[in-house]
């Protein structure tokens, strides 16, 4: 099937087609108005050629105008123009009999544009229609059937031929010009997608790309090497302007081939990097990449896997630990049972149990963080499930002069999505910590679980106390592991509390309350937002 007859190659056939059909009815005009002393061509029928090319190049001109302005006739408005083309043709081919050959040739040409612009059926019916024409033309024009010229039938049929063959090879030669233009034009579109992808993943590169040509300009930088430049304006393109350093090493580079590897520092404030240079054509200078690999990526690259390997070995261990460290506190409490014991040994064997109770929670935070499971998400009334777990936490726990409630002042229900397993751990870890550092010297603990909505009806959970609070310092590395400042902390809970929240797409943050006290903020999913956990 053709384009579509708004499509812009249909539009430059259309229009060819309708500019080939004015000059047509003008050459038929000029045949038709011919002086009568030249001779040739001889009109049989002098009113009817004038008629007939009149009326065409009316025809002509009107489809012309029309054009221009709809820009589109439509396949039924194309097959009707050339309907007209076809029925013009043989009129006056029977008018204008010497003109007859020339008039069959023109109307090929009416022909082939059409097998461009319609399916192959419709351009097979015209060419049908037109032979049928040419053969009754020849007819019509004999006096006699029985002064039949087989010349005459001849010519015809040769034309009969010819509009068939015409029409079939333009219509596959247009398909076949459709389909190379359309992959064409879908290659183009492919390219300019990937040059796309490329230039953004080029920008969104975490190590610094620049392009520089032989005269120290810079051509091209992504955001990366940018920032590690310290930010230049735009219109800054000079390199020994704005890195001198990195222009001597480039010098360097081109004129000995050696690269100096040492990290270096390009800008104040901004992290070390070590630059590459990468010719874009062998054996030219004139463009050069310049790679700048930021060495605090590696190195925190380096620490993270240093991590992942000690937490694998600190897992190892801790499960080694676990069956001699029973062993000993089960001695300890058989130990305590005895009634030989003097005071001063029961308290050495209390000694015992403690750090044996230290060790083992320990040990439990790590296995917890070595094999931490999925996410299972549910989606929960936060009023109630707080309720519930204060509840169940002062039935599990003695607070003595301690005090724990929950403050849930929501018009609405607050509704969120997380695991409920993992989020009471969250939670019982930070209650704890509140239980047993949020208090002032000499005063029972205060401590509440906060339930409300946020910015746009996002679910919030807060544990808040009225101890001291935390200092600045404390405050930026409370979320690191092992980091602690209690001489029987384990420096794991914060961190796993925080890793099981991240677990359940939300976020835990640590916010100073006005006054005195300590705030830590679970910013929760609600249930239109939840997304399947990884």
């Amino acid at each position: 099937m053709p384009d579509s007859p708004n499509s812009t190659t249909t539009r430059h056939e259309l229009l060819f087609l309708n500019y080939f059909r004015l000059a047509q009815a003008l050459v038929y005009v000029g045949l038709a108005f011919t002086p009568a002393g030249m001779g040739w061509p001889h009109l049989d029928n002098i009113e009817l050629a004038r008629l007939v090319a009149s009326a065409y190049l009316l025809f002509a001109l009107a489809i012309v105008s029309i054009t221009h302005v709809t820009r589109s006739l439509g396949w039924l408005g194309i097959l009707g123009t050339l309907f007209v083309d076809i029925f013009a043709a043989v009129l006056a081919s029977a008018a204008m009999n010497d003109a007859r050959i020339g008039i069959a040739m023109m109307l090929a040409v009416n022909l082939a544009t059409g097998a461009l612009l319609l399916p192959l059926r419709l351009a097979l019916f015209l060419a049908a229609l037109a032979t049928l024409g040419v053969l009754g033309r020849t007819l019509l024009s004999l006096p006699h059937l029985g002064a039949i010229d087989d010349r005459d039938f001849l010519e015809s049929g040769l034309f009969g031929m010819a509009y068939f063959a015409i029409v079939v090879l333009c219509n596959v030669l247009g398909r076949q010009l459709r389909a190379s233009e359309a992959l064409a034009e879908q290659r183009s579109i492919d390219l300019v997608n990937l040059s796309q992808v490329n230039e953004l993943i080029i920008r969104r590169m975490k190590t610094g790309v620049m392009l520089v040509d032989d005269a120290n300009r810079i051509h091209q930088i992504n955001e990366s090497a940018w920032m590690l430049l310290g930010n230049p304006s735009s219109d800054q393109r000079d390199l020994g302007r704005v890195a001198p350093e990195l222009s001597r090493r480039l010098y360097h580079w081109i004129t000995s081939g050696k690269l100096d590897e040492t990290a270096t520092q390009l800008a104040d404030g901004m992290p070390e990097v070590v630059p590459r240079f990468s010719r874009l054509a062998p054996n030219d200078d004139s463009l050069v990449l310049i790679f700048l690999d930021d060495t605090s990526l590696v190195s925190r690259r380096a620490e993270e896997l240093t991590l992942s390997s000690l937490g694998r070995l600190s897992a190892s261990i801790a499960h080694e630990i676990r069956n001699p460290l029973a062993a000993i506190r089960y001695s300890a409490q058989l130990l305590a049972e005895s009634e030989e014991m003097n005071p001063t040994d029961l308290r050495m064997v209390e000694i015992i149990n403690n750090h044996c109770s230290r060790l083992n929670e320990i040990i439990e935070n790590i296995l917890q963080l070595s094999r931490r499971e999925r996410s299972r998400p549910e989606t929960l009334n936060l009023g109630d499930w707080a309720h519930g777990f204060v509840d169940e936490y002062k039935q599990g726990n003695d607070l003595g002069g301690d005090s724990l409630r929950v403050i849930d002042n929501s018009a609405a229900p607050v509704a969120a999505v997380a695991d409920p397993q993992q989020l009471q751990q969250v939670l019982w870890n930070l209650v704890q910590n509140a239980l047993r550092y949020g208090r002032m010297p000499g005063e029972p603990a205060r401590v509440m679980v906060v339930v409300r909505h946020g910015e746009h009806g996002v679910p919030i959970l807060e544990v808040v106390d009225r101890g001291p609070g935390i200092a600045p310092k404390v405050a930026a590395q409370i979320f690191e592991p092992f980091y602690t400042t209690h001489e029987y902390g384990t420096g794991l809970g914060l961190y796993l509390a925080r890793q099981m929240a991240e677990a359940n797409q939300a976020a835990l943050e640590y916010v100073r309350v006005a006054g005195g006290g300590s705030c830590f903020r679970l910013v929760l999913t609600p249930p239109a937002r939840i997304e399947p956990a990884v």
